[in-house]
């Protein structure tokens, strides 16, 4: 309770001295690590644990084609790839998206793979996929799905 302005009644739980400084200071410190965006963005797992390694898109050879079943109540199959990533050499699935564009892809071909929008959670129906595929070669996936541009020949 306040009785009149500036007056703070005992027991509100934090030093309110002019020398607190220091003491607020370490305990916010200390406190931030409880905040789920701080701990994501100052404990480095990112790098670790992130198959990019922080970055936002990633180039990979693809190993082989793959079909991955929709979950339940859905029934698919999701066309796939298999990719080892250039700058690390982690093997990821990533999702080939629009209808025929597993057929612009053969294996051995240079992708470039971009999150999927969930912030490294799988999206939708398709279980354990976390990537989709961007460029063929250099080249949009959906340029070549609308016939803007040719695949070059290698």
């Amino acid at each position: 309770r306040s009785f009149r302005s500036g007056f703070v009644a005992m027991g509100s739980g934090k030093p309110r001295g002019v020398n607190a400084a220091r003491k607020l200071r370490t305990v916010r410190r200390q406190q931030r690590w409880a905040q789920k965006r701080y701990k994501k963005a100052h404990l480095g797992t990112q790098f670790k644990c992130n198959p990019f390694g922080g970055s936002s898109h990633c180039k990979g050879i693809v190993l082989e084609k793959i079909g991955i079943e929709a979950k339940q109540p859905n029934s698919a199959i999701r066309k796939c790839v298999r990719a080892q990533l250039i700058k690390n050499g982690k093997k990821i699935a990533a999702f080939v998206p629009r209808d025929g564009c597993l057929n612009f892809i053969d294996e051995n071909d240079e992708v470039l793979i971009a999150g999927f929008g969930r912030k490294g959670h799988a999206v939708g129906d398709i279980p354990g996929v976390r990537f989709k595929v961007v460029k063929v070669s250099g080249v949009a996936l959906l340029a070549l799905y609308r016939e803007k541009k040719e695949k070059p020949r290698s």
